[in-house]
């Protein structure tokens, strides 16, 4: 296996993907701003990348997933999961506020795809999946909800561009605060992440919620 990708590999749903992978002997790549606590998914066994890159850096995070590749080879899969989750109303973010919202919850996963979809294109197989969020906008968080509707207009967008050629472009929709223990655990929003990366091409779905309920 050529292994997975992870951005956005902090410590809720981005490592719980990455654990998920491991367990079934996918070597793994973490891509994050900060330090990343990959001791977790390196107790699976399999080979462990941490890698250092802001999103909204274009040139770092292609390096990244030039270094990722470098590696393991192109990735079987790539999970974006980098965002900023922020509070604010109407008004009260600056417009350079929003600007440097919407760069990380959108804009970065259109850098990382621009990267990586073409190669699993012309590979005829792979997997594109994005964290979303805020099913339904709300007003007090403005920056979030416009962010979540533009990466799910991307997700439609990058399906258009590579699903003929075998690249499954999907996101997981989490509708709730997410934290071990409730129901909104990230291990169990992991195993949306492996089911769509696993879908029969046939079956292929391209947006799955969470909301917590069984």
């Amino acid at each position: 296996m050529a292994g997975a990708v992870i951005i956005g590999a902090g410590p809720g749903i981005g490592l719980a993907v990455a654990r998920r992978f491991a367990k079934e002997g996918m070597p793994i790549a973490l891509i994050a701003r900060g330090e990343v606590a990959a001791g977790s998914v390196a107790a699976a066994g399999v080979p462990v990348l941490a890698l250092r890159a802001d999103s909204t850096d274009e040139e770092g995070l292609r390096a990244a997933l030039d270094t990722a590749a470098g590696e393991y080879g192109l990735p079987d899969v790539v999970v974006y999961n980098a965002a900023i989750i922020q509070a604010d109303g109407p008004g009260e973010l600056s417009a350079q506020g929003h600007l440097d919202a919407w760069a990380v919850n959108v804009v970065g996963a259109l850098t990382a795809a621009a990267h990586v979809a073409p190669e699993m294109a012309r590979r005829g197989n792979g997997s594109f999946l994005v964290t979303g969020g805020m099913p339904e906008p709300k007003r007090e968080y403005v920056s979030l909800s416009l962010g979540k509707a533009g990466v799910r207009t991307l997700v439609t967008l990058l399906d258009q561009e590579y699903g003929a050629s075998g690249v499954h472009v999907a996101g997981v929709t989490v509708a709730g605060a997410v934290a071990p223990g409730t129901d909104f655990d990230p291990d169990d929003i992991a195993e949306h992440y492996w089911r769509l990366h696993t879908q029969p091409r046939e079956q292929w779905t391209h947006e799955v919620l969470h909301t917590g309920r069984a």
